[in-house]
């Protein structure tokens, strides 16, 4: 069997030797454009884990470890990659709801359970890739418990098959084998069942590279350092549950819209919680909802850090505001909007659009599941729309609104123009379910073209592309390279505008000056009909030296 103890050891050797090797995974990458790289999620969104099971004693459960995991995954994870892993974990926990340790069988069980979660949260999977390497190694621990029941039998041939499945994903994929890697995302969980592996054939936890030898120091419950204390005060309690009470699963949520580390356990008689929060006040007055309290524990987790640490508790500084501050949501506005995007000139484009609250990221930083759900909690009002303007967030703006205390529509927009268009298309009056429909239809209203730099050397789709050259994509598709931007940005806004095109916007970088976007105005104008308007707004974003709008 496997304990908590072991468990929790073994999430954080995964995480740490897949942080020391993210680099490399992100260099796996096989499309040019620089990104929110694979590696790169995928080792925040398990660090976001890692530093919440750091803060577990070695008493803990089976059941607590996977919990507390599986909400931190979910709250850290950025892009599909990120998303995907953190519901592999998320189903993981589900199989091992309340068992204090596991069998073998009970880990196959578990991680075939995280395995059909992931599978169903992608609308079209793609053999190849984690997704593969997952199911594959989900499949090899099914087999083995049917003779050998042992922990370490079944995590073993979890690792040899993920391994073994892995190198098979370029025969799988045809773009791998050209480029010659593997699948990124395959590769990240490899690194993690590594880690994992170290701990239950060996006991070595993989230390964390960066890390200096007083870091690795047993870790108390109080965490690492006031700077990893994000909600201050740790809250538990039993509840009697009431015969006649509101849904339990209400109450989960709300938990998770005002803390972390959640634990929620709850059978027929009993609700028993675990969540660190800022206030254990509004847990409390909600429990009383459910029943009646059995038993009730808050402790100052700072307080109890500068204690150990031997510093005064009166210079222990109090928590800063969070940039999203929670909201309850008021019965008298019927609609609010979460968008997310990347510099300051866009910012002004969807505040002046309507939008209540920004999130910062875009592509080469995801933002998290957390991040999107603090700022749909920010939002005052019983239906908030998230414009993911990207389409590697859509995955974490779908699990955010999962978890919110409100209805969320997340309208998959998977480009800054296409947000705006759909921003365009809201309507004040309308239902629900209208502004919907309208907002999705307006996506398609609207053709995307993006112009950067290639960040390496690549041979992909047919091009032949040289570090530092200039990328054309049309709806994320490379269609043009080349070395001048005049030629380039002229060549792709004529192969977006069509018979119906009227207006021709230009968004530019934080790398162009206002001198240079009205050049290039200009040159797109004399490029297509008289009757098309061309106008240059100043955006700001990274990465993108034009975002090309055409509708």
């Amino acid at each position: 069997m496997i304990n908590g103890k072991q468990l929790r050891d073994a999430f954080i050797s995964g995480s740490n030797n897949l942080s020391n090797k993210r680099a490399e995974v992100d260099a796996l990458n096989v499309f040019p454009v620089p990104d929110g790289d694979t590696g790169t999620n995928m080792s925040m969104t398990i660090g976001n884990g890692a530093k919440e099971l750091l803060k577990l004693d070695d008493s803990v459960t089976v059941e607590e470890v996977s919990k507390v995991a599986a909400s931190a995954f979910l709250r850290g994870a950025r892009g599909n990659s990120g998303v995907i892993l953190s519901l592999l974990f998320r189903g993981f926990a589900k199989g091992l709801s309340g068992k204090t340790t596991a069998t073998g069988t009970d880990v196959a069980n578990a991680f075939a359970l995280g395995v059909e979660a992931a599978y169903k949260a992608v609308m079209k999977p793609t053999e190849g890739t984690i997704l593969t390497v997952s199911r594959c190694a989900a499949e090899k621990a099914a087999e083995i418990v049917k003779y050998d029941d042992s922990i370490v039998a079944v995590f073993y041939g979890m690792y040899l098959q993920s391994r073994r499945t892995l190198e098979q994903t370029p025969e799988m994929l045809p773009i791998l084998k050209k480029s010659g890697v593997v699948d990124a995302g395959g590769q990240g969980l490899v690194y993690i069942m590594e880690g994992m592996w170290s701990v239950i054939s060996e006991g070595v936890m993989i230390p964390l590279k960066e890390e200096s030898d007083s870091s690795k120091a047993e870790v108390s419950a109080a965490g690492a350092s006031d700077q990893d204390i994000r909600f201050t005060y740790c809250t538990e309690t039993i509840i009697d549950r009431a015969p006649v009470a509101k849904d339990p699963e209400v109450f989960r949520k709300f938990l998770a819209s005002i803390g972390d580390s959640l634990v929620f356990v709850e059978d027929s008689s009993i609700i028993k919680i675990h969540v660190h929060t800022n206030d254990p006040g509004k847990v409390l007055t909600e429990a009383l909802s459910y029943g009646s309290l059995a038993t009730v524990k808050i402790e100052n987790m700072k307080i109890q850090h500068s204690s150990i640490s031997g510093e005064d508790e009166s210079i222990v500084k109090e928590e800063a505001a969070p940039r999203f501050p929670y909201a309850e949501v008021d019965p008298s506005v019927e609609y609010g909007f979460v968008s997310v995007c990347a510099g300051s000139g866009l910012t002004a484009v969807f505040s002046d659009l309507g939008c209540d609250n920004i999130v910062s990221g875009g592509q080469t930083m995801n933002p998290s599941t957390e991040d999107i759900l603090a700022a749909i909690q920010a939002t005052p009002a019983k239906n908030v729309f998230v414009l993911p303007n990207n389409k590697n967030i859509i995955m974490a703006a779908n699990q955010a609104a999962e978890i919110a205390d409100r209805n969320v529509v997340v309208i998959p927009s998977r480009t800054v123009p296409q947000g705006v268009s759909a921003m365009l298309a809201y309507d004040p009056d309308a239902s629900v379910v209208d502004n919907t429909d309208a907002m999705n239809e307006a996506l398609s209203s609207v053709a995307t073209g993006q112009v950067t730099f290639a960040a390496r050397d690549s041979d992909f789709d047919g091009y032949k592309i040289e570090a530092g050259e200039l990328l054309a994509m049309k709806e994320g598709k490379m269609v043009y390279t080349g070395r001048d931007m005049d030629t380039i940005c002229g060549r792709l806004a004529k192969a977006l505008v069509t018979k119906d095109t009227s207006m021709v916007t230009i968004y530019y970088g934080e790398d162009v000056t206002e001198a240079q976007a009205e050049d290039i105005r200009a040159v797109i104008e004399s490029k297509l009909p008289s009757s098309i308007e061309v106008s240059a707004i100043y955006g700001g974003q990274p990465v993108y030296y034009y975002i090309i709008s055409a509708e």
